[in-house]
């Protein structure tokens, strides 16, 4: 994977991060961790999607997609963890 494209996955994942703060609400982690959320997000939206052969095609929206998806899924996980399996 080239600079570029690390910065790319930077980029998306502040995006979908925010994103996903939007639409998951009441997680209480605040800005910055949603932002790293997404981070962490794009890698998975960008590993997972592939292995369950969900392509959603090429540029930086359907990277933005990829990554909120994985974000989503993250705050989920993470807020399942933190209240003891309740939603």
């Amino acid at each position: 994977m080239s600079g570029e494209g690390i910065l790319i996955i930077l980029l998306v994942g502040v995006i979908a991060g925010w994103l996903a703060g939007q639409i998951v609400r009441g997680t209480g982690y605040g800005l910055v961790a949603d932002l790293c959320i997404g981070i962490i997000g794009a890698l998975i939206g960008s590993w997972l999607l592939p292995q369950l052969g969900i392509h959603l095609g090429a540029g930086i929206i359907a990277a933005i997609i990829s990554a909120t998806i994985g974000a989503i899924l993250l705050l989920v996980i993470l807020r399942l963890v933190n209240r003891g399996g309740r939603w």
